[in-house]
């Protein structure tokens, strides 16, 4: 019975010191229910109020670049090819081997130009007999050479003299066929200028492509300026020569017909000149709205491709007039040699009758030297037969064999240098911003962990068309070698196609654009369009946005909109032209917090 009491006392005991614990377990937790609940709710509701994630305007440097990827290749591969035409006697060149600049790579037969070699030595030896002969007292045959030399002279001066009334005349007919033409190219030049093609209410179609895009460029009235005073220079010049064109002819004299041909070249040039500025000004028109997504007006295709028929005839005649220009000046300065062999002919022949004297014995020293100089060429004729490499490198490919027949067509071997470069595709719209000696950084896939620097050496001028995409390859220089790099390993390649200095940068993000009403009422009071804003803080909550976390501030005042211009953006920053100073504190992002809270 005893032993019953104590067992019942002792689990009573038991089961209220379980029954205490529990209550002070559940009030412990109960605490930390509510201290969680008033916590979480004291730390991140704020009753439906705005957080405002911010920024400062800060002063920078902003890069833009384009990227593209390739491959790696050699500075430089060549083919190989002989001067000299013949049959291989021999191939001293080895696929894989090196090749130091100047070593020979294969021999062709030279049997023909040895016998060259020594004609030009008889004919050497002879010019110097003949100047030992002319110290001998004068005979009948020297002073016949004389005369007859003379006569030649003669002859040559009327021929030079024929030559040049034909160049006259030839240079009457190119002015005219000139005159065929370019009326039209003026008339033409007018009508795309001065007509309201494209404008509305009169406007000029000059006018028209240079407001249509001043607002996302103003280079474009600087094109218009080009364009005006290029036209200008060119009507003023074309109608001068005009008048004097119609009051010349074939039967002028030779001074007008002269200064006509070269007043027809200097105003060829102009209309040529005023072609290329206008259409530099539709190049730049299309490139500006084609930045932005926008179709330029079909009749600036047309106008381009009547400008580009306009620069084929301005082409066409600048080379007729140029080759008439230099028809009238070799005529002028052949008259003019042959005057001067006249007279130092008619010398000799006055001196051959005296006999021997300084001037014939210097003749044919001219004439031993004259030799010597076609002996050195016979030479060097030899020397092409033998196939050299025209610098260091390495051996790739051997083509030919002994016995093969070569010619100045043919590839010997195909040596490539150990300087690489690489080979970067790029669209049509990226290769625009892409110029030589702009600066690149190069990876490569096989080697991760290796960046090298470069710059553009070269951009294709003529794309490649696949499947209705252009690409144009870009060839870019190391500016140091790695031997871990090899030839055909695939590259990527990062173009600084811009990069501005001490410039204002803003988080992209920042930016905002205007909606169409807000964007006429800022614009109401006549000043330049603006299009964007940013939100700035006001200077009392300065400090408050600078301390918030990235959950945002609440800020006591609204955040008010800065009108502002901007200029280049890459992936991360815009540049900001006006409206902002550096160390403003902007609005990144806005948090519009629920008012319901999760318990």
């Amino acid at each position: 019975m005893l032993c019953y009491i104590a067992v019942k006392f002792t689990m009573a005991n038991l089961i209220k010191k379980i029954l205490a614990r529990k209550i002070l377990s559940g009030a412990i937790i109960l605490v930390l229910i509510a201290g969680g609940y008033f916590g979480y709710a004291k730390i991140f509701s704020d009753d439906g109020a705005i957080r405002y994630a911010t920024a400062q305007v800060q002063n920078g440097t902003l890069i833009v670049s384009v990227s593209g990827s390739g491959q790696v290749s050699a500075f430089n591969q060549l083919d190989v090819k002989p001067k000299a035409n013949g049959e291989i006697t021999a191939v001293y060149a080895k696929a894989g081997e090196e090749a130091g600049a100047g070593a020979i790579l294969a021999a062709i037969d030279s049997q023909d130009a040895e016998r060259a070699v020594r004609d030009a030595e008889t004919a050497l030896e002879t010019a110097k007999l003949e100047l030992d002969k002319i110290l001998e007292p004068v005979d009948a045959l020297a002073l016949l050479q004389a005369e007859n030399s003379l006569t030649q002279a003669k002859e040559s001066k009327q021929k030079s003299e024929d030559d040049l009334k034909k160049a006259y005349e030839d240079g009457f007919n190119t002015v005219a066929n000139a005159f065929l033409e370019l009326p039209d190219l003026m008339t033409g030049l007018y009508d795309m200028l001065f007509s309201s093609a494209l404008g509305v209410g009169g406007q000029w179609n000059i006018d028209y492509y240079a407001d249509s895009v001043k607002t996302y460029d103003e280079k474009s009235l600087q094109y218009k300026e080009d364009v005006r005073v290029a036209y200008q220079k060119a009507r003023t010049a074309y109608d001068k020569n005009f008048d004097d064109y119609k009051s010349a002819s074939r039967f002028s004299d030779a001074s007008t017909i002269e200064k006509l041909i070269d007043k027809t070249y200097g105003e060829t040039k102009d209309i040529a000149e005023a072609v290329k500025n206008e259409g530099n000004l539709i190049r730049f028109y299309k490139d500006k709205l084609i930045e932005r997504n926008l179709k330029p007006a079909a009749l600036a295709d047309a106008h381009l491709s009547t400008l580009n028929t306009y620069t084929g005839k301005t082409n066409s005649n600048l080379l007729g007039l140029l080759s008439v220009q230099r028809a009238v000046k070799d005529s002028k300065e052949a008259i003019i040699s042959a005057d001067r062999a006249i007279e130092e002919r008619e010398l000799s022949l006055a001196k051959t009758k005296e006999g021997p004297d300084d001037l014939d014995i210097r003749a044919k020293k001219i004439t031993v030297q004259q030799k010597e100089d076609a002996l050195i060429t016979a030479k060097q004729t030899l020397a092409d037969h033998y196939v050299r490499a025209p610098f260091s490198g390495v051996v790739a490919k051997v083509n030919a064999k002994k016995g093969d027949s070569a010619s100045s067509g043919t590839a010997i071997a195909t040596l490539v240098t150990k300087q690489k470069i690489a080979e970067v595709s790029l669209n049509e719209i990226d290769v625009a911003k892409i110029k030589t000696g702009q600066r690149v950084a190069l990876t490569f896939d096989a080697v991760p962990e290796l960046t090298i620097t470069g710059q553009v050496a070269e951009v294709d001028a003529v794309g490649t068309v696949s499947q209705g995409v252009v690409t144009y390859v870009v060839k870019i220089g190391f500016d140091t070698q790695d031997d871990r790099v090899k030839t055909a390993m695939s590259v990527s390649a990062s173009v600084i196609t811009e990069e501005k200095q001490n410039v204002l940068l803003i988080p992209n993000s920042a930016v905002k654009s205007f909606t169409r009403q807000d964007f006429a009422e800022q614009n109401s009071g006549g000043q330049g369009a603006v299009r964007y804003y940013i939100e700035i803080v006001d200077d009392n909550d300065k400090n408050l946005a600078l301390a918030a976390n990235v959950s945002g501030a609440i800020l006591k005042n609204t955040p008010r909109r800065q009108p502002v211009e901007i200029g280049i953006a890459n992936d991360e920053f815009t540049e900001i032209i006006s409206g902002l100073q550096e160390g403003d504190v902007i609005v990144t992002r806005t948090v519009q917090s629920t008012l319901a809270q999760t318990t």
